[in-house]
C-alpha cells in the first residue's frame, strides 16, 4: 500500500467547476480536451439548439453577471467550527444554526446536502433606501456592501443628506440593482443544487426588487417551474401617496414542477373558522345531552353572535348550523348540476310519496348510480314531499382543507410584539411571522413530518421557530438548517444577530417542552451551533515560518481541536453534520466512529506501537456491527513520527480489509 493516502481536500462536489467539467466529459467526451472545453465542438454536437455566440438572447442581464455565476462554482475554502457551548442538546439534535457568510456556508454544505432539502425559505435583502442591505439580512461586511453599491470609496463611507456635496453620488450608488443581483445569483445557484427534485423554494421580497427577482428565479430555476406569486398584505400607511402599500410577496418555485404534477401534489391549508365552529358544536352537543334538535337550535343561536371572520373563512357561508344524530355539523347543499348532461336528467322518487321530486333544469349533480349510493349513506335530505327539491348533506369536518390562497392579510406588527415578549428585548425589529412561515412550509411539503427546511437569511430565527411549532403540533421530525451572518447588534447583551437567533430558539424550545404532556412524543427542540472560519489546514503562503522545514511539519492551524478537524473532514467528504457519532480514547487521542461507515483519527506522535494499538481498536469496533458498505478511515497526514509508523498502519489496515484510507 502506498504511503500517500488520498487527501480529503482533493475531492470535488456537485456544482463545483471541476465536477461540472467531469460531467460534461462523461456526456460529451469529444468536447473536453486536456481538461479544457472546446466550445465550438460542443456547439456542433448540440446542433440547431445551440445559440451562436453573437445571438441576442432573451432574459435578465447585468454587469458582473458572469463573475457572480463563477462564484457559485468555486469550491469552499473555509470550514465550520463546532460550538457545543452555544448549542442545545448537541448530542441528539438534528437542527443546525450556522453563523457566517451564507455563500461560503452554502458551498460548504453542497457536498453533503445536495438533493436533500425539501423546502428553502429565505427573506433576503430588499435593497431599499440608502442601505444596500435590509436589517438582519446582510451577507458580507458593511464596508464590502457599501463599496459594491457605490456608497464607500477609499476615504470611507460617502456622506448622506442634502447638505452633502456627495449626496447625489450616494443616491445614485444606492439605486443600483447590479450589486444586489450579483449577491443573489450565486446563492440561488447553489441553493438549486441543495433542493430535492420534489423540493420547493420560497423567496420573500417587496416591490423594490420583485420584478428582477422574478426574472432571476426564472433563470436559475426555469420559468416552467414557477409555482406561485403570493401576496401578503400587511398594515398600510395612511399617509401613502398612491396606495396604502404594505405589500410583501413570496415567489415560489419548484425544483421540478412536472414532478410535482406527476405525483398529484396538492398544496392545501385549513379553512379558517372551521375549528371554531367545530369546538362550539362539540360543547353544545354535550350540553344538549346528544339531542340533535336542541343542539341545532343552540348552534343557530351561537351563529348570531359569531365573529364575521369565521363565516368568511368558510366561504362566506353561515350555513353550517345544523347538528345530526351523530353530533356532526352539516349544511344543506345544492344538488343541481352546473352543466346539463343527458345522464343527469332522470327522475328521483320521493321516499314517502314515490313521486318524482322537483328537479333542476340542468339535472342532478350526480349520476343515477352515485345518487343511489349517496341516498344509502344518508347524505340526501328530502323535503316533506316531492314538491321540495332535495338537498345534499355536506359535513363541516369534510371541508377542513382547501387549496391554499395566494393572497392573504396579516398585520406584521404582531410578530414583532411577540418576539419582544419572548426575548424581553427589542433588539430585533421586523421579524417574519413564524405562523405564516409554518403554514406555507406545511403546505408546500404536504405536511411532510420529516421535511428538511433551509433558511440562509435566518434573521431572528423565525423559520426555526416555525419548524418546531409544526413538530409540536403533529409530533413530526422536521429539521431546520439556519444560516445567519455575524452582523453586529450591540444591544441588550446581544453581540450579533446570530446571538439573537440562537437565544430565540432556546426560549421557544423551552416553551414547547414546558407545554408537553407526559404522553406526548419527544420533539427536537435543540440545535447545533457552528461558526464559519478559515480552514483548519494552513494555506501555503511562503512566509518565513513555513520555510522552516522543521516548523512546517504540522500543516494544521494552531489551536484547532480534533473535533474541529472532524467537522472539516465531514464537510469535504459530504457527510451530514448530524450523522450519529461515537468516540473512544485510543493512544492519547480520540477515535471517531460515524455510523460505522467512517472512522477518523487525528492523533499526533504516532509510533509503530501506537499505530498497532489504533488499528486493533479500529478493527474490533468495526467488527462489532459490520455492514456491507465500504468503511473509510481518515487520519492526520502529519500525525506519524516517521514513515515506518505510517507504513505499518497502512499495511495493517489493508490486511484488515479497509480499502479506503484518506488524510487531512
Amino acid at each position: 500500500m502506498t504511503l500517500d493516502f488520498e487527501p480529503v481536500d482533493d475531492g470535488t462536489g456537485p456544482g463545483e467547476a471541476k465536477a461540472n467539467l467531469d460531467l460534461l466529459a462523461r456526456l460529451f467526451p469529444d468536447v473536453v480536451v486536456d481538461g479544457t472545453v472546446d466550445i465550438d465542438a460542443l456547439r456542433d454536437l448540440l446542433g440547431d439548439d445551440a445559440a451562436p455566440s453573437s445571438a441576442e438572447v432573451f432574459g435578465l442581464r447585468w454587469p458582473g453577471m458572469a463573475e457572480a455565476r463563477r462564484l457559485s462554482t468555486l469550491p469552499a475554502t473555509g470550514t465550520l467550527l463546532p460550538k457545543p457551548g452555544e448549542s442545545v442538546n448537541w448530542d441528539t439534535t438534528r437542527n443546525l444554526v450556522i453563523e457566517g457568510d451564507n455563500l461560503e456556508i452554502l458551498r460548504l454544505l453542497r457536498r453533503g446536502y445536495t438533493n436533500k432539502v425539501d423546502v428553502i425559505y429565505i427573506d433576503p435583502p430588499y435593497n431599499t433606501g440608502n442601505d444596500f442591505v435590509y436589517d438582519d439580512k446582510r451577507t458580507t461586511s458593511q464596508a464590502e456592501h457599501e463599496t459594491a453599491a457605490g456608497q464607500r470609496d477609499d476615504r470611507g463611507a460617502l456622506q448622506a443628506g442634502e447638505g452633502s456635496a456627495r449626496a447625489q453620488d450616494r443616491r445614485a450608488g444606492a439605486s443600483k440593482h447590479t450589486a444586489w443581483l450579483s449577491m443573489m445569483y450565486p446563492r440561488l445557484l447553489v441553493a438549486h443544487h441543495l433542493l430535492k427534485e420534489t423540493g420547493v423554494i420560497i423567496v420573500a421580497i417587496d416591490d423594490t426588487e420583485h420584478a428582477r427577482l422574478k426574472l432571476l428565479m426564472d433563470r436559475v430555476f426555469g420559468a416552467e417551474n414557477f409555482a406561485a406569486n403570493v401576496v401578503w398584505q400587511g398594515s398600510g400607511r395612511n399617509d401613502a401617496r398612491f396606495t396604502s402599500a404594505g405589500i410583501d410577496y413570496m415567489l415560489i418555485y419548484a425544483k421540478s414542477r412536472s414532478t410535482l404534477v406527476q405525483r398529484d401534489v396538492r398544496w392545501t391549508e385549513k379553512k379558517e373558522g372551521g375549528a371554531e365552529v367545530t369546538a362550539a358544536a362539540r360543547k353544545i352537543w354535550e350540553e344538549s345531552g346528544h339531542n340533535p334538535a336542541a343542539a341545532t337550535e343552540a348552534l343557530q343561536n351561537w351563529w348570531k353572535s359569531a365573529p364575521r371572520d369565521i363565516a368568511k373563512g368558510l366561504g362566506g357561508s353561515r350555513g353550517y348550523k345544523e347538528i345530526d344524530e351523530n353530533g356532526r355539523v352539516f349544511a344543506r347543499g345544492d344538488l343541481s348540476s352546473p352543466n346539463p348532461r343527458e345522464n343527469l336528467m332522470y327522475d328521483l322518487p320521493h321516499p314517502a310519496t314515490g313521486l318524482p321530486t322537483r328537479r333542476h333544469v340542468s339535472g342532478w349533480r350526480y349520476s343515477r348510480e352515485t345518487m343511489a349510493q349517496k341516498i344509502a349513506e344518508g347524505r340526501i335530505l328530502f323535503g316533506e314531499d316531492e314538491t321540495v327539491s332535495p338537498r345534499y348533506k355536506r359535513f363541516l369536518d369534510e371541508l377542513e382543507d382547501q387549496p391554499i390562497r395566494p393572497v392573504f392579510e396579516r398585520d406584521r406588527a404582531a410578530a414583532g410584539l411577540q418576539l419582544r415578549r419572548l426575548l424581553e428585548s427589542d433588539a430585533f425589529e421586523y421579524p417574519k411571522d413564524h405562523t405564516v412561515l409554518a403554514k406555507w412550509i406545511s403546505a408546500v411539503t404536504e405536511s411532510d413530518s420529516d421535511a428538511v427546511v433551509l433558511d440562509f437569511f435566518a434573521g431572528s430565527g423565525s423559520t426555526g421557530h416555525a419548524v418546531m411549532d409544526l413538530n409540536a403540533a403533529d409530533g413530526g421530525n422536521r429539521r431546520y438548517i439556519l444560516v445567519q451572518l455575524d452582523e453586529s447588534v450591540g444591544k441588550d447583551g446581544y453581540g450579533t444577530i446570530a446571538d439573537i437567533t440562537r437565544e430565540r430558539l432556546r426560549r421557544v424550545g423551552k416553551q414547547i417542552v414546558s407545554k408537553r404532556t407526559p404522553d406526548a412524543p419527544d420533539i427536537d427542540t435543540g440545535f447545533r451551533s457552528y461558526h464559519l472560519d478559515s480552514s483548519n489546514v494552513r494555506a501555503w503562503d511562503g512566509t518565513p515560518d513555513q520555510l522552516d522545514l522543521l516548523g512546517a511539519v504540522d500543516n494544521l492551524v494552531a489551536g484547532r481541536t480534533t473535533d474541529d478537524l472532524l467537522v472539516e473532514m465531514m464537510l469535504r467528504l459530504g457527510v451530514d453534520l448530524t450523522t450519529p457519532l461515537e468516540t473512544r480514547e485510543v493512544a492519547g487521542s480520540t477515535l471517531y466512529n460515524l455510523a460505522g461507515t467512517l472512522f477518523a483519527y487525528f492523533g499526533t506522535d504516532i509510533t509503530v506501537e501506537r499505530a498497532n494499538e489504533v488499528t486493533k481498536v479500529l478493527v474490533a469496533w468495526r467488527d462489532e456491527d459490520r455492514g456491507d458498505a465500504d468503511t473509510t478511515v481518515v487520519v492526520r497526514d502529519t500525525g506519524f513520527v516517521d514513515s515506518a509508523a505510517k507504513l505499518n498502519f497502512a499495511a495493517a489496515l489493508e490486511q484488515a480489509g479497509f480499502t479506503t484510507v484518506r488524510s487531512i
